[in-house]
Order: structure tokens, then C-alpha cells, then sequence
């Protein structure tokens, strides 16, 4: 999965990882570092996230899609035989 960074998220993405680095596990992180573990986010990580926010996001068409349907079945007219 290919994901899109300006060079600005990019660099943001990379000074939080060495943070977090320092200040959860007390390593002090290169840059060049840094950016393989945001590669290996973007490439092996990022896929799972993106499939369930499809997933949640499918979800939540099919409630309003229910709820439109609902709506639409009340303005149906009786038919008089």
C-alpha cells in the first residue's frame, strides 16, 4: 500500500517516533532510523488500519442506507383496489 506524505507529515511522523523511542524504551533513535520504522508502518501496518476503517466505514452506509430505505418505504401510498 502506497501512503502519501508531504515531506512536513513525513518529518513530524519521524520526531515522534524518536520521542517515543526515547522516552518509552530510552533509545535514542537516528533519523535514518526513525524512518525505517515509519516505513515499516506505512508498509506492513498501515493495510490492517486502512481494511477496518473501510470496514467501519461500510458499516456505517449500510445503517444509513437502512434508515434511508425506512424513510423512503413511509412515503410510499396505499393503493386502492
Amino acid at each position: 500500500m502506497f501512503i502519501k506524505l508531504s515531506k512536513e507529515q513525513q518529518q513530524t511522523m519521524i520526531d515522534e517516533i524518536q520521542i517515543f523511542f526515547s522516552q518509552e524504551r530510552g533509545e535514542d533513535l537516528t533519523e535514518f532510523a526513525a524512518e525505517r520504522v515509519l516505513d515499516f508502518v506505512k508498509t506492513s501496518l498501515a493495510p490492517h488500519f486502512y481494511n477496518a476503517a473501510i470496514s467501519d466505514a461500510k458499516i456505517v452506509l449500510e445503517q444509513q442506507f437502512s434508515s434511508l430505505e425506512d424513510e423512503l418505504l413511509t412515503l410510499e401510498r396505499p393503493i386502492q383496489r
